[in-house]
């Protein structure tokens, strides 16, 4: 194995603690090891994944910057302008905030009369 292809006691632990929760009534214990090297596989192929994007995601972003950057022969005023990124909330919740509260009130309410 490489260097890098090890896996970390910590996705060896968690992999055998997740076969043995999940192990069925007459599963061997060859059974239940063989099911936990599929889960640290799962999660290595996951880390791998996950770090690809995140590679991705951060040459897209450096891409970005360097476009965004003024060149010496652009104008000042150019420059100027910010690109403002809107980023939209899920109103879920704020419906649970105001479903709580009415719930609440309604509770305050009936108790009282």
């Amino acid at each position: 194995m490489a260097k890098y292809d090890k896996i970390s006691p910590e996705t060896q632990q968690a992999a055998l603690s997740v076969a043995r929760a999940n192990q069925k009534p007459g599963q061997t214990k060859e059974q239940t090891q063989l099911i936990a090297m599929g889960i640290q596989k799962g999660i290595e192929e996951y880390k791998k994944q996950m770090k690809a994007r995140a590679r991705e995601a951060s040459r897209q972003k450096k891409q970005q910057s360097r476009c965004s950057a003024p060149t010496p022969h652009q104008p000042e005023e150019e420059s100027a302008i910010e690109l403002v990124e809107v980023s939209r909330q899920h109103p879920l919740p704020w419906l649970l905030l105001a479903l709580s509260w009415i719930g609440f009130a309604a509770w305050y309410w009936l108790s009282r009369s």
